[in-house]
């Protein structure tokens, strides 16, 4: 096989980047059919290209791109000095391919003091995965979806909230990021004011489209849950989108009331609203190091469809 030569992107590279992408994702389908079908791979390309701070690269092989890899920058006020290869930023013929490919881009990335590295690569491809593992990148965040069931156990002690629950909505706030601070996730999302708790809580009560669960028991609200349209939500965009899919965007119980069913209650009712709604879909996320959640979304059926993998690299 001739070597791979190795270009910084450019124009002349997109189509063949976009007819890349295509195939990664027709195998990608393969696996998870509830991905979408109708998508511009070039336009999904070219978005990354239209952000302020991307950089990335191509591979040819006898003047054809058989791999590319494109990177941007989010904020680093949320992730750090950092860089992100989203879901439509890297596609390869060969998946070993891609490992030249971060070699030959990071340089660039480290040498800009770009030091949080995120890929955001499918589940079901095993050798692609592999390929960044042996990049010495890891799982931290999974995204995942399922068929919405036709019927649903009953979820007694759930019901949709209402203005008298704002406090004690907000109250439960603080209980995912707190067990997020904790062994073995250590996250250090920086987290909303309570004021700023309070107006995004009181714009969504009032909005038709999000559906905001709290559960009680003997009167007092113990878990929340928020179910709203999949457009909504960055993460679950670009080609990681499922159109139409109903997003399960927030979920906490008090842990005293843990194992006692309330999560199970709270994801039923939410799973009845959204096919009530005529959704067929719904998609949620979760840290793979959040012991809890990994286990309880997986067991409710989330199948992982893309996983946000990370390496920090020691200035040491």
């Amino acid at each position: 096989m001739p070597g791979l030569e190795i270009h910084p992107f450019a124009e002349e590279h997109l189509d063949g980047a976009a007819a890349l992408l295509e195939a990664r994702h027709r195998r990608h389908r393969e696996a998870e059919p509830l991905l979408g079908d109708d998508k511009d791979f070039r336009a999904e390309v070219e978005t990354l290209l239209g952000t302020a701070e991307w950089s990335g690269v191509a591979g040819t092989r006898n003047g054809r791109v058989v791999g590319y890899l494109l990177g941007i920058r989010k904020a680093d006020a949320v992730w750090g000095p950092n860089v992100w290869i989203e879901p439509a930023g890297h596609a390869a013929e060969e998946p070993e391919d891609a490992r030249d490919l971060y070699a030959a881009a990071a340089a660039r990335w480290v040498g800009e003091g770009r030091s949080r590295h995120y890929a955001v690569v499918p589940a079901s491809d095993n050798g692609l995965v592999e390929a960044w593992y042996r990049l010495s990148f890891g799982q931290q965040h999974a995204l995942g979806a399922r068929a919405i069931p036709d019927e649903v156990e009953p979820f007694e002690g759930v019901r949709l909230a209402e203005e008298r629950d704002l406090d004690p909505i907000i109250e439960i706030a603080p209980v995912l990021p707190d067990h997020q601070d904790r062994s073995p996730v250590f996250g250090t999302a920086p987290r909303e004011t309570e004021d700023e708790l309070r107006e995004s809580i009181a714009e969504d009560l009032t909005n038709p489209e999000i559906a905001n669960f709290v559960a009680e028991i003997d009167g007092r609200v113990v878990g929340n849950l928020v179910i709203a349209p999949t457009e909504l939500s960055s993460t679950h965009g670009g080609v990681a989108r499922i159109d139409g899919a109903a997003l399960l965007a927030y979920a906490a119980t008090r842990p005293e009331v843990r194992g006692l069913g309330t999560g199970v209650a709270m994801t039923n009712a939410g799973f009845a609203w959204a096919r009530e709604r005529g959704y067929e879909t719904m998609v949620t996320d979760w840290r793979v190091t959040n012991l809890l959640s990994s286990r309880f979304w997986t067991r409710r059926g989330f199948r992982p469809t893309f996983l946000r993998l990370h390496r920090l690299l020691d200035a040491g």
